[in-house]
């Protein structure tokens, strides 16, 4: 039976350079093409965390280079992240796609995702971003540019930049109409592009967006049947790496939301996807979200593995 799947990648299906994330694609694309082969239309979104840091670390040091090259705004590190990435998914899955004599157009959209300037996560920026500083460093840049440093893990201080929640896409036509057109298409990439709304103008915030929550947003708005969730492990666990571990196949929103006020999701990590794929399944009556690895995800979708979320 076909379904519409939305499809949110882990940051382990992605390289932390772009020559290690351009061979990693190749082989992301496959499971992605075994759902579409299946007849299912996919759309994909995915994370940025170290891609988006990486291009503003690199725009900060060139900026006291002698070449004396501007400083990047965070929203457009996050914009060149989403095409970057973009550029190498697409490519990927159009290959694979042609490989299996599969004629489908692939496409990346450059999205925005619209958040609540009244979010209270502006008042507490949580999100590490960037390069670690010493203190010294960390107390300059907050006097110079007025950034947000926290110390991270006894590792040095980093930029912290809020996390607010989604509440609409402003791009979300435009994916509709190709996703309607059978295009497989790439949106709300990194979580998508912060921004606020002020009249009739988008204004970009520095902020990062989680990814789950941003894919559980673009699933509902496009009447997904399917939100998979991957991750780096073939299903969900309480008691995680203790001695009464207990992989999870398939629970109910009111155990999932159980679990989760039991502490038992590690914030950052499995907490948003479990929480992400919660609200999903309670959107509308017969949507399903799942949480697999990458490599498990035909078989998830068929029952097979994985830890399927009902309401």
């Amino acid at each position: 039976m076909k379904s519409k799947i939305v499809v949110a990648l882990g940051g382990n299906a992605l390289g932390n350079t772009p020559k290690e994330q351009l061979q990693l694609v190749k082989n992301t694309a496959k499971p992605i093409v075994d759902l579409i082969e299946e007849g299912n239309d996919v759309i994909i979104a995915h994370g940025n965390g170290p891609q988006v840091g990486m291009i503003n670390l690199a725009m900060e040091t060139a900026s006291k280079s002698e070449a004396k090259t501007p400083e990047m705004p965070f929203p457009e590190c996050g914009a060149m992240s989403q095409g970057y990435i973009g550029y190498h998914l697409q490519n990927a899955i159009r290959e694979e796609l042609l490989n299996r004599n599969i004629n489908k157009p692939v496409a990346t959209v450059i999205t925005q995702v619209i958040v609540d300037k009244s979010d209270r996560a502006f008042e507490n920026p949580t999100k590490p971003i960037g390069s670690f500083y010493t203190e010294g460093e960390a107390k300059t840049l907050t006097e110079q540019k007025g950034y947000i440093m926290k110390e991270d893990a006894g590792r040095g201080y980093r930029r912290v930049v809020p996390s607010p929640k989604p509440i609409d896409v402003a791009e979300k036509e435009v994916v509709k109409t190709l996703v309607d057109s059978g295009h497989v298409v790439i949106t709300v990439g990194g979580g998508g592009i912060p921004v606020i709304k002020e009249g009739n103008s988008l204004i970009g915030v520095d902020a990062v967006i989680d990814k789950d929550f941003a894919s559980e947003k673009i699933a509902e708005i496009l009447d997904a049947d399917y939100l998979i969730i991957l991750t780096a492990v073939e299903k969900v666990a309480i008691n995680f790496g203790k001695e009464n571990e207990k992989w999870l196949d398939k629970i109910t929103t009111k155990e999932a939301s159980e679990y989760i006020k039991q502490g038992h999701f590690a914030p950052g990590s499995m907490l948003p996807k479990v929480e992400a794929a919660v609200e999903f399944a309670r959107s509308k009556k017969g949507r399903k979200a799942l949480i697999t690895s990458l490599e498990k995800a035909k078989e998830g979708i068929k029952g097979l593995t994985g830890t399927l979320i009902i309401d």
